[in-house]
């Protein structure tokens, strides 16, 4: 895994390169040291950030409300951190994921 998954205070963090426009919501694999993830939704108006909000949230098994866009906004690079997780946990749920 190159992507790093960061201790933060009370949750981690972690770079995502997203894809949005795509057939299907999925991790597609790494992007550098980022976690690229395919998404339905349009870069339009902010759905490609809330579908990815409410992905990581599900890849995660945490709340929404756990899931906050840290940076990058409006662009495909971004880092998402989330409460209430440790990063082991987190790295473990990532991984089982990506190699599925």
């Amino acid at each position: 895994m190159a992507f790093a998954v960061s201790s933060m205070d009370g949750g981690v963090s972690f770079a995502v390169r997203v894809q949005p426009g795509a057939s299907r919501e999925c991790i597609v694999g790494e992007y550098g040291d980022a976690l690229k993830i395919a998404l339905t939704a349009p870069a339009v108006d902010g759905k490609a950030n809330e579908a990815l909000i409410r992905y990581v949230a599900t890849l995660l098994s945490v709340p929404r409300m756990s899931v906050e866009i840290a940076s990058g906004t409006l662009s495909r690079s971004k880092i998402v951190r989330v409460t209430g997780i440790s990063a082991e946990e987190a790295a473990a749920k990532l991984m089982r994921i990506e190699s599925a």
